[in-house]
């Protein structure tokens, strides 16, 4: 028996090879659609002109020569922790624990200055700081990983859980630390003395932070696209049958591979503990750990992209801050605008990957099936 279906008006298939010339027109057009649906949003909900906000967006990142060294900084720990997560990622290892790793080696990074600063010089000091926040952002990073190679465990729960884990660690040390007593937090460390503080370069309080991290996004780049372990982490990505077929042991591969992710976090930890607050607080990632998904994920896990797509959340948020602030709105509105235009960006990978078909006026034949 035959029946006879219409032809759906609407068919979404895979695309195959786009060009890049392509794809940036897409995702060109998708800016300034959002744009356009900010000023929109801005002349009926405030009544501002739009192009007083896009004029203070750009002011909250480059209206000086402080603002722009921040933004770089930020850039820089944003960049530092999307670089660490992107190996976890080209491997289907979904790893949402950048947050905890980094903050375990920022409590690492916190507790070799508090209490190894009357026992060893400031040149032996921060060579230990480095390798304790390494060692502590690893192991943060191998216990899901062992736990995933060993009894396939679902590495988004076990990752995300421990971030609370180490969130709750960094309080109860905040406490235990607190300077002075009774003030619930440890305030700036070795001020006095600035022991286990990383040197100023140039002139500039965050050069050697940007610079360390553009060596690292270089590195990564070279990591995954020509070594051997680089490759290694694409087949298990692509296939786990495919890699125990070729002779890849792949829970091996996933131990290392998340040694190396929280690795990098703990790096991250410890560039922000002594190489820019000084402190140790439970906020001290700032959330970084989350958006760093984002970043990796928008730049197709390559780490060259990444330069781009931290820029373009560093300067979203920054230029939120700086409308709140100018405007004197409320700082939702701000993060209204943001919203709307990650909506636009995030969405125009739908049409870079997906092709929609439309159903021809003309098409009345019917599908036999």
């Amino acid at each position: 028996m035959q029946n006879e279906k219409r032809e759906p008006l609407i068919h979404i298939s895979r695309r195959g090879e786009i060009s890049w010339q392509r794809a940036f027109a897409i995702r060109a057009l998708a800016i300034v659609l959002a744009l356009v649906v900010c000023a929109a949003v801005c002349v009926i909900m405030t009544g501002e002109n739009p192009l007083s906000i896009y004029g203070t967006i750009w002011q909250g990142s480059f209206g000086s020569k402080r603002k722009i060294w921040v933004m770089l900084q930020e850039i820089a720990m944003l960049l530092c922790i999307s670089l660490a997560v992107t190996p976890a990622f080209r491997m289907r290892f979904w790893n949402v624990g950048g947050e905890g790793q980094s903050l375990a080696g920022c409590l690492a990074c916190a507790a070799c200055m508090i209490l190894l600063r009357g026992i060893l010089p400031n040149g032996l000091l921060i060579p230990v700081m480095l390798i304790a926040s390494v060692l502590a952002g690893a192991i943060w990073g191998v216990i899901p990983a062992y736990f995933k190679a060993k009894w396939n465990t679902n590495e988004t729960l076990f990752t995300l859980m421990m971030n609370y884990v180490a969130t709750q660690l960094v309080a109860f040390f905040c406490v235990v630390w607190e300077s002075p007593r009774g003030s619930g937090q440890i305030g700036v460390i070795n001020l006095n003395t600035e022991l286990g503080w990383l040197p100023t370069v140039g002139g500039q309080k965050y050069l050697l932070n940007v610079v360390i991290v553009a060596l690292l996004c270089v590195a990564m780049h070279v990591y995954l696209r020509y070594s051997k372990h680089g490759y290694e982490i694409t087949v298990v990505g692509q296939s786990i049958k495919t890699a125990h077929y070729v002779g890849i042991k792949v829970e091996k591969v996933i131990v290392r591979t998340m040694f190396l992710s929280g690795a990098l976090c703990g790096l991250a930890g410890f560039l922000l503990t002594a190489g820019t607050n000084h402190t140790l607080t439970t906020t001290l990632v700032s959330g970084r750990g989350f958006t760093a998904v984002m970043v990796s994920w928008l730049a197709k896990f390559n780490p060259i992209v990444m330069i781009l797509t931290s820029f373009l959340l560093v300067f979203l948020e920054r230029g939120a801050g700086e409308i709140a602030t100018n405007f004197r709105l409320n700082e939702s509105f701000s993060d209204i605008l943001t919203g709307i235009i990650l909506f636009f960006i995030i969405g125009c990978e739908f049409f870079v990957t997906y092709r929609i078909h439309f159903r021809r006026g003309d098409s009345e034949a019917k599908i036999h099936v």
